[in-house]
């Protein structure tokens, strides 16, 4: 019961974004996915925690592991830049019809029992409520990552990315989530900042998860 599935996974880190731009420090989707689970994860957990009232809110940890799988495909595909991607309707119909082609080609790898498994992973079904917030989550959190790696490219005077941030930023407001909202407002200040910037004055004992209050 041999299997290839997580040797290519493993590959991920050979596959490069942001290819069409100048970087200064480049980013694979390895690295990438781990960002967009981390992101994807707090997202689904603030908004369970702060703003859950007739929302559906899908278990982040569920959330975090849609995020990890989500650019699976591009082992096979690669990166597409989205200009290219997004080009017109049918380059966007196609290139879909190549990411799923990719998703099956990468689900044959595995024993059927696992397979059946991933398949929920690598092509989640839309038909169910729950999975598509978790994906729309997701899919705020990739936004995110793409909007940290123009801000740590400006951070060492690279303009190549200036456009990018500001496409970016109006693709995050559109979403007009609460939970969005909060990450902007609370956490991506921070990424701005240099080490020496950022506060380790912490108190250890200034936090206590029986006695919390919300925000």
């Amino acid at each position: 019961m041999r299997t290839n599935f997580f040797a290519m996974i493993h590959r991920m880190r050979y596959i490069n974004r942001w290819g069409l731009m100048r970087n200064t420090e480049t980013e694979n989707i390895q690295e990438h996915s781990h960002d967009v689970a981390v992101i994807a994860h707090v997202l689904a957990t603030v908004r369970k925690e702060y703003f859950s009232k007739d929302r559906i809110c899908p278990d982040p940890n569920l959330v975090a592991t849609m995020a990890l799988f989500h650019d699976l495909p591009e082992i096979m595909t690669g990166d597409m830049p989205k200009p290219v991607k997004y080009h017109n309707r049918s380059m966007e119909t196609t290139y879909k019809q190549i990411e799923e082609d990719a998703c099956r080609t990468l689900l044959a790898m595995l024993p059927k029992d696992l397979a059946c498994l991933y398949e929920s992973l690598l092509m989640p079904n839309d038909a169910d409520p729950v999975v598509r917030e978790a994906k729309l989550l997701v899919k705020v959190a990739d936004c995110f990552s793409a909007y940290i790696k123009c801000v740590d490219e400006q951070k060492v005077g690279n303009r190549e990315f200036d456009r990018a941030k500001l496409e970016i930023t109006d693709r995050i407001h559109a979403f007009d989530l609460p939970e969005v909202s909060w990450f902007m407002t609370y956490a991506i200040p921070a990424y701005a900042k240099s080490l020496d910037e950022i506060d380790f004055d912490f108190d250890f004992n200034g936090y206590d998860c029986e006695n919390a209050t919300k925000l």
